[in-house]
């Protein structure tokens, strides 16, 4: 689970004027967690397993939220949020920090 976390370090940038708003961090969060999910191969399935899986989904959220949110707001270009959001995969997330 912590290779999100990683994806989300890529996203770091120092000194940004044009700061992300904290609902895009939440949408954020929540993307690089679908994204990890959907990674280590969580789809489908049946509704008990659909269920169990939002649980886990949102454990994973909750836990880094606090943190998450703060680095992104103060530290992350809102560029790169915008652009990790558009991203389908991980690989895509680590492709926004090469951005200039």
């Amino acid at each position: 689970m912590n290779r999100w976390i990683i994806g989300g370090a890529l996203l770091l940038a120092v000194g940004c004027k044009n700061a992300p708003s904290e609902d895009s961090c939440k949408q954020l969060l929540e993307h690089l967690v679908d994204l990890e999910f959907k990674k280590a191969g969580a789809a489908g399935g049946t509704d008990a397993l659909k269920a169990e899986l939002a649980k886990q989904k949102a454990a994973v959220a909750e836990a880094k939220s606090a943190e998450f949110i703060d680095v992104c707001v103060n530290k992350t270009a809102k560029q790169r949020v915008e652009c990790a959001l558009a991203a389908t995969d991980l690989e895509g997330v680590a492709k926004c920090d090469e951005q200039k």
